[in-house]
């Protein structure tokens, strides 16, 4: 269950999608955090370059299997602006990392691109336990659910 101390890592999660819109890059930010609430490592959405695979839940995961223990990452929880793709979560799954937390989920922004007449992604936008039935995953988190949408209306506005 979600504790209003993990709201600012959340928070922090729509600041650096909000970072990547403004880079011109597609609105996704995300944070990983140790057991002990230390936030270990952040990023943000980085496909704009031409690379699709550089999605911050999936950099996050590279970068916890070079610098974390497996149990220190299994202990992590990877706090996300929008539910984990199925390659991020796939990666996330692979590396043995432990909860995910979003706030935006996969069904939602489906929602919303459609309302946007924006195009189908090439990938099947699956829920995270369909690809990665073992790991803990909570979300939508309602108090930030509008400021991802926001942001997602300003990337189709333009």
């Amino acid at each position: 269950m979600l504790k209003d101390s993990e709201l600012p890592y959340l928070r922090r999660c729509v600041e650096l999608a909000t970072e990547a819109l403004e880079a011109g890059d597609e609105p996704f930010g995300s944070v990983l955090v140790g057991a002990d609430g230390t936030v270990l490592a952040e990023d943000r959405n980085r496909v704009a370059g031409g690379d699709h695979t550089r999605h911050p839940e999936f950099e996050l995961a590279r970068w916890s299997a070079a610098h974390l223990t497996p149990e220190a990452r299994a202990a992590a929880t990877v706090y996300t602006s929008g539910e984990h793709c199925p390659m991020c979560a796939a990666a996330h799954a692979w590396v043995g990392l432990g909860r995910i937390v979003y706030v935006a989920s996969s069904e939602q922004l489906v929602t919303w691109l459609a309302e946007l007449g924006v195009p189908a992604a090439p990938v099947r936008p699956l829920p995270v336990n369909e690809v990665a039935p073992g790991v803990v995953v909570e979300g939508p988190v309602p108090e930030l659910t509008e400021q991802v949408h926001a942001l997602h209306r300003r990337l189709h506005a333009r």
